[in-house]
């Protein structure tokens, strides 16, 4: 805990960021002192990351900052370029949102983390080396001598993100920026990245810059919390005063934006979807020359669900559990034994020409809703694109038609349709991916963490979207989600998986109310999510 009296670390004054003219951050005045946590909140667009990056200079050149920052006691505003490459990643270190597209591809963890300290400790060789495996080794990742070596698609969500963390702390920084260090990281893992964040704290005497979009973190790990909305301060105060008594409407509305409600019950009972012994398995590579192949991986073992029209199956489970490779064999992206059945059609025996024309029937909606879509095309041709494929006698007023009526289902205007993928938010991004989905009238949509990406208001909005297109056109979903508190607003029954391996299923309140296996009740108590009623 800091020392209220102390000088701060980091003091902005009236912080404005403009964009060609374009206000974006607004006269932000906030302090963050040595020891402490200080969280600022709010929507995608509020203006969180463009305050810190406007705070220590990281942004393009088009950009416009006034206002004043301090950084131990040190005057930010007169600084030139050398100055402030000897400050970021020495005096203030920063973990970016995205570890995949923030660690290099080309470069081995060793060789990533060894540049920062070469660049302000002068180490090279093997003193970099041994410092870079006492770094991983204080963000607890086992095997550091190993992980040295290893490339980042080698390594899981949780990993790279504590790679990031070693980083950021690598010269031991006065000042630790986070900006969503949790985001689409199942919860034991979030739990695990913001205690580790905390220890590091109290151990270094850092001051921490937290930025994130999740309450229920903020509200365990923060300190002091600053609440922002279109680049305005709406208040700030010490977790337990913004908590309990919000004074602005917009902090209030955020409390209570925790995805609520229940989904209709389905009317049918018999089966949409059926697996029999579904599972995946991967070769493994071999090490040495003349070594025997060794075992394959089995990322999912012999697999049993089923899923009633109007129903939704929720998946659940840590990064590495299975979820997305069930949903891969489901949708035959990935090769499979067992069986796979939709209706009467056997898909597990289907391929070619065969399968294509049956894919209208079952689609998918992806975790990343940048991703997922091709920026090249415009939102018209995205949504049209599998209508012309598996329904070639219509026409193109027809299309037109389809298109527009899908947008408007999806709570998107008609005007959108000629716009790109850039030019919308992550929520409209997803709503643009439902639509694609929803408009080739399938049975079976496979939802892949698809309000992870997602701030908590839009998360709702997306829920409340699902379970109406779900009510109206008796659509079965195959849920997969980390974040329990959106499967307990969507499912009717839950499917928790651990290493391939379903560990625990059944009713989603009941399964969730009194979890019998040891694992259910970890991933319970990392989400706090204890008032569930039956």
């Amino acid at each position: 805990m800091s020392d209220s009296t102390a000088k701060p670390l980091l003091q902005l004054d009236e912080l404005t960021v403009a964009f060609d003219g374009k206000t974006v951050v607004d006269r932000l005045s906030l302090s963050v002192r040595a020891g402490e946590t200080l969280a600022i909140v709010g929507e995608s667009g509020s203006g969180k990351s463009v305050s810190a990056l406007g705070a220590i200079d990281l942004l393009p050149s088009n950009a416009q900052v006034r206002g004043q920052r301090w950084l131990e006691g040190r005057d930010l505003s007169t600084l030139g370029k050398r100055d402030w490459n000897g400050i970021r990643g020495n005096r203030v270190g920063f973990i970016f949102q995205e570890p995949m597209t923030s660690l290099n591809p080309l470069h081995r963890i060793g060789k990533q983390i060894g540049e920062t300290l070469r660049l302000h400790q002068g180490l090279t060789g093997q003193a970099a080396r041994q410092r870079s495996k006492t770094l991983l080794e204080q963000v607890k990742l086992p095997r550091s001598e190993e992980l040295l070596d290893a490339w980042p698609h080698q390594l899981s969500g949780g990993q790279r993100q504590r790679v990031m963390i070693a980083m950021a702390i690598a010269n031991n920084p006065a000042l630790l920026i986070a900006d969503e260090p949790t985001t689409a990281l199942d919860v034991t893992v979030q739990q695990d990245i913001l205690a580790l964040l905390k220890e590091l704290r109290d151990h270094h005497g850092m001051g921490v810059l937290l930025i994130s979009h999740d309450l229920n973190l903020v509200r365990r790990h923060a300190d002091r919390v600053c609440v922002m909305y279109q680049g305005k301060v709406q208040e700030i105060g010490s977790v337990a005063q913004v908590f309990s008594k919000p004074q602005s409407d917009y902090t209030r509305s955020l409390i209570a934006a925790e995805p609520e409600g229940r989904p209709a019950e389905p009317a049918n009972t018999m089966p949409l979807l059926t697996t029999r012994q579904l599972r995946v398995s991967f070769p493994r590579p071999k090490t040495r020359l003349f070594q025997r192949q060794p075992p394959a991986f089995d990322a999912l073992k012999a697999t049993d669900l089923t899923i009633a029209p109007g129903e939704t199956l929720g998946i659940v489970g840590e990064s590495g559990s299975g979820k997305t490779t069930l949903a891969s064999a489901i949708m035959r992206l990935v090769a499979s034994q067992g069986d796979a059945q939709l209706g009467d059609t056997p898909l597990s025996q289907l391929s070619g020409d065969a399968l294509r024309r049956q894919r209208h029937r079952f689609q998918m909606v992806f975790q990343d809703p940048y991703g997922a879509l091709s920026p090249r095309m415009p939102v018209f041709d995205i949504v049209s694109e599998g209508l012309r494929f598996h329904f070639p006698a219509l026409d193109e007023t027809d299309i037109a038609e389809r298109v527009h009526r899908t947008l408007r289902e999806v709570g998107l205007p008609e005007s959108c349709a000629a716009r790109y993928p850039h030019e919308f938010s992550g929520g409209q991004r997803q709503r643009i991916a439902v639509a694609r989905a929803i408009i080739l009238e399938p049975e079976l949509l496979v939802l892949d963490e698809p309000t992870s990406a997602l701030d908590r208001t839009v998360q709702k909005q997306l829920v409340i979207l699902l379970r109406e297109l779900q009510a109206r056109r008796q659509l079965s979903y195959l849920f997969i989600s980390h974040d329990l508190a959106v499967v307990r607003a969507m499912a009717h029954r839950i499917m928790v998986l651990k290493d391939g391996d379903v560990v625990e299923q059944g009713n989603c309140l009941e399964v969730l109310a009194a979890p019998q296996h040891a694992y259910t009740k970890a991933l319970i108590d990392a989400a706090h999510l204890h008032e569930v009623s039956v």
